[in-house]
């Protein structure tokens, strides 16, 4: 995908399906529907770091165009010099304005191509996942990323599975019940949390890996934020790393995944686990949130890892209040402007806690169902969770109706 620099994000789409579908039933022509489809498909883009020259020019085409442009109101009276912007309108209006965008000065024909990049991100429903000589297809039906915690302070779990044997055994029955991915974490990062050396984190998950390549026969995850860890669990067999900095850690790891072949989840946090719940603060949630995780997309393009090995995640709890991990489960579906298969892990965090009273994380079950059912709705296409069986139960129903919302009858 191109390379932003306006942070596009698509925050509203009118869903063609139903619309398509009623149309037909109106007994209208082909002809005539494909007409009216380009003007019922409504959409809103916003981006930001517009200048003035810029900002004027865009609201001047799409206004030409039918649609409008909202922007900061000291622009047209040169009181300030860049903004954020908010184009609205139907798929004819942004087609025709893309078409006018191509012929102007100041970069306008690059903000053109990453609006076309990312309508088309925004689009996509399927992914075929590359994690090193693995493919894992995902969309409609998610994946499903089991979590094997070999920490004694995890929030949910820690010190259950004391043992490698334990943890390996824990691993298999994941598998079992259905887990697509296992993730294997050897540090806490639950808030509050204090890390640990990596001989530490190494001595935790090798023989667990080492272990669960020979019994689990699906791909693993190393959760891991040091790019010696991920060096050394990917030569023993992982495919996937999931680094909690979003590559934006050790300056190491992007290059490590790289070399290992292997996928990378980009995953958003705010400041570090001992003091990350503090006092969180967002400029703008959802445009913060895309801007650090293209800031890891680019950081891993640049060191090699490819396109279809990238992943994404919002970092729920990861410095968010209960109104952040709120915001961004509901606003979740402009991820899929990024152009990269999401993954979230709602699973027994706190805010579920907060929502349903419910204090100890294990019994937390029902919370993390809904949690997950909705980001499936919103475009989520792996959750990463404790309870695999019973998540696996209500994300089959989710994603039936997620399908069946992009069919046309």
């Amino acid at each position: 995908m191109l390379q932003s620099s306006f942070n596009a994000r698509v925050i509203a789409a009118t869903e063609a399906a139903p619309l398509l579908d009623e149309m037909r039933h109106t007994g209208a022509t082909d002809y005539g529907i494909r007409r009216m489809m380009t003007k019922g498909e409504a959409l809103a883009v916003a981006l930001e770091g517009i200048d003035r020259r810029q900002a004027n020019l865009l609201k001047q085409e799409m206004l030409a165009a039918g649609g409008d442009v909202a922007v900061c109101h000291g622009i047209s009276a040169e009181a300030v010099e860049r903004t954020a912007a908010v184009i609205v309108g139907s798929r004819r209006q942004f087609n025709d304005l893309l078409a006018r965008l191509a012929q102007e000065p100041f970069d306008l024909p690059r903000m053109g191509e990453e609006l076309r990049a990312t309508l088309e991100a925004y689009a996509r429903r399927h992914f075929t996942i590359r994690l090193g000589t693995r493919r894992l297809a995902v969309g409609p039906r998610p994946a499903i990323v089991g979590i094997v915690n070999v920490t004694p302070d995890s929030f949910s779990d820690g010190g259950q599975f004391r043992s490698p044997d334990e943890a390996v055994a824990h691993g298999v029955r994941l598998a079992e019940e259905g887990a697509d991915v296992l993730d294997i974490g050897g540090e806490s990062t639950r808030p509050g949390s204090d890390p640990v050396s990596e001989d530490v984190e190494l001595a935790r998950v090798m023989p667990v890996i080492e272990g669960l390549v020979r019994r689990a026969g699906i791909p693993l995850s190393i959760d891991t934020r040091r790019a010696r860890v991920a060096r050394e669990a990917t030569a023993a067999g992982a495919c996937l790393v999931n680094d909690v900095t979003g590559l934006q850690g050790d300056p190491e790891m992007a290059r490590t995944v790289a070399a290992a072949g292997a996928g990378v989840v980009i995953m958003h946090r705010l400041g570090e686990p001992k003091t990350m719940q503090t006092d969180p603060k967002y400029d703008n949630l959802m445009a913060d949130v895309c801007r650090f995780l293209r800031r890891g997309i680019e950081a891993a393009r640049a060191a090699g890892v490819p396109e279809d090995a990238i992943l994404v995640d919002p970092g729920l709890g990861f410095g968010k209040r209960l109104e952040h991990n709120l915001g961004v489960l509901a606003r979740l579906g402009q991820l899929r402007s990024l152009g990269c298969p999401i993954l979230v892990g709602p699973s027994r965090k706190r805010f579920i806690g907060e929502l349903s009273g419910v204090e100890v994380p294990s019994e937390r079950l029902f919370g993390t169902a809904a949690a997950c059912a909705l980001a499936v709705a919103q475009g989520a296409l792996l959750v990463r969770v404790h309870d695999v069986a019973a998540m696996r139960q209500a994300l089959a129903v989710a994603a039936a109706v997620t399908e069946s919302a992009g069919k046309v009858s």
